[in-house]
């Protein structure tokens, strides 16, 4: 797979500026748990994920993690040029929670391309406005829905990620990615054992009863 099949207003692009996109993008490779991106000012350049699967999150003063949005195949992200996008006002870190393959565009190769190109500059607002929507989502879900929904949600979008119902993780990631300290992942998972939904194990949590999370999430 070839930048040009994941660039998705590769046909949209002069001659001349795939050549200059070509010449400028650089794949690399990152190791799960390797950090892509490490929150600061840096202006890195924009990512596209060739293959594998990136974690976009925040982190607070004390420490604490949340999980914004996530990064699959053909995925772009844009919070790692903050020199490009000048409305951007707060910090994000790029991990990558699978072995991942990434281009990246240099920040002021695509900031003439967008200048220069209404494709690019179209797509570039649709991605801005598809993570500023999952952003809000999260929001919403943080404010107004109970722990134990978000969390039996969230188990069920792991499995479906990874195919397997047993999954490898800690009661410590689950809580950066849900934003919560560990000991209320601890106790919410204890009491999801209780009542038959899932099965704990060191590092392994087994949704026992998926319809019965499914349920506790549409209540």
């Amino acid at each position: 797979m070839e930048f040009s099949d994941c660039f998705p207003v590769w046909d949209k692009l002069d001659g001349t500026w795939q050549r200059k996109l070509l010449a400028g993008v650089t794949l690399r490779t990152v190791k799960k748990g390797g950090l892509v991106h490490d929150g600061s000012t840096e202006c890195m350049g924009l990512l596209l994920v060739k293959t594998g699967r990136l974690r976009a999150y925040i982190l607070s003063k004390e420490g604490r993690e949340i999980t914004i949005y996530r990064l699959f195949d053909r995925d772009m992200c844009l919070f790692s040029a903050s020199c490009v996008m000048r409305s951007l006002q707060f910090s994000v870190t790029i991990e990558a929670e699978k072995d991942t393959e990434v281009w990246i565009i240099p920040a002021e190769v695509y900031k003439r391309l967008m200048e220069e190109s209404a494709p690019v500059a179209n797509y570039t607002n649709e991605v801005m406005a598809t993570r500023f929507t999952e952003v809000m989502w999260l929001m919403e879900q943080v404010m107004w829905k109970s722990f134990d929904k978000r969390l039996a949600a969230f188990l069920l979008e792991e499995t479906v990620l990874e195919g397997t119902n047993c999954l490898e993780t800690t009661h410590e990631a689950i809580g950066n990615h849900l934003g919560t300290a560990r000991e209320v992942v601890t106790r919410m998972l204890r009491y999801f054992q209780e009542e038959g939904m899932v099965r704990l194990a060191r590092k392994t949590v087994e949704v026992v009863d998926g319809a019965k999370l499914q349920s506790l999430c549409d209540a």
